[in-house]
């Protein structure tokens, strides 16, 4: 039985549905009962464990024979790194008590870093979790989520600005997460060799402009990529609710972004392009009635002022 940490997220719950629909045996590990029941209803056995709860986590994977780990954040942790290795322990701890002989972890670009990377640091600890344990260990790294753009889409569309805590014209991987479970699911289906680490990027790199054009072009509307000033960094995402910690965290991971450290390491890894562009991705995910009611008004500017 493959056993999916993180189940109720974007990633994780394509994951556990994509592996159903092959036939094969999945629980799916939840935090928060409520969402049990959305999963139940897929095919997959579930458990309500939290990644802290050392005694519900062994009970999650006694049947498991493959696990999906990933590296939880929320935005709220007092401690970003001390709780990451609290999580990790954990996982060690749950395993040596399991019959799981193969994980595959969910890490990201950039993991090649011990230090220096903020939340990227979380990867590297994965990365490097279970070393000594009689376990396959497979590590898939992602580029950057198309997702991560979709927050701004109520900005997008009143003002007409993307925000972005990049340079507007610093182009970067980014690749669909749809397609990120499509492949982890495979990698957790197909025998691996051992110690594989896949970076996953897209069929190109692209800026914050890129993104504020595919908005344009699905809304029907000029898009503005606005860079948010440095100095506004730490606010803004206090007020969003992150912690202290989770800012000097994001902040120094957008700074190894911006740098150029966070890249694709290219050495002893396997280089994957996914397929999917930015273009269709956001033509996708933007609802259809934001899309016709924004092109409708938009046609409507245009013939006014042409009266």
């Amino acid at each position: 039985m493959h056993v999916i940490l993180g189940a109720s997220g974007q990633v994780g719950s394509a994951i556990v549905t994509q592996l159903i629909e092959k036939g094969e045996s999945v629980k799916g590990v939840v935090r928060d009962e409520k969402k049990a029941g959305k999963l139940e209803k897929t095919g997959a056995a579930v458990a309500v464990a939290d990644v802290s709860d050392l005694p519900a986590l062994v009970a999650a994977f006694q049947d498991g024979s493959t696990l999906f780990a990933l590296t939880p954040e929320s935005g709220h942790e007092r401690n970003v790194i001390g709780e990451t290795k609290d999580i990790l322990e954990n996982y060690r701890k749950a395993l040596a008590s399991s019959p799981i002989k193969k994980v595959v972890g969910l890490s990201s670009i950039g993991a090649q870093y011990e230090t220096g990377t903020g939340n990227l640091v979380m990867s590297y600890l994965l990365e490097h979790a279970f070393t000594g344990m009689p376990l396959k260990q497979l590590f898939v790294r992602p580029a950057y989520y198309f997702s991560n753009w979709m927050m701004y889409l109520g900005t997008v569309i009143d003002n007409g600005t993307l925000p972005t805590f990049f340079p507007p014209e610093l182009s970067i991987p980014m690749v669909s997460p749809e397609e990120v479970a499509t492949f982890v699911a495979n990698v957790i289906q197909k025998e691996e060799e051992d110690g594989k680490i896949f970076e996953l990027t897209g069929p190109a790199a692209y800026s914050s402009n890129d993104v504020a054009k595919a908005f344009s072009d699905a809304l029907g509307k000029e898009v503005k990529a606005v860079q948010i000033p440095k100095e506004q960094w730490e606010s803004t995402l206090r007020e969003i609710g992150f912690s202290p910690d989770a800012i000097r965290n994001f902040i120094e991971m957008t700074d190894a972004v911006i740098s150029g450290k966070a890249m694709p390491e290219k050495k002893n890894t396997v280089q994957v392009k996914l397929k999917t562009t930015l273009k269709d991705y956001i033509q996708q995910h933007v609802p259809a009635e934001e899309s016709t009611t924004t092109k409708s008004k938009a046609k409507s500017k245009r013939t006014k002022s042409k009266v």
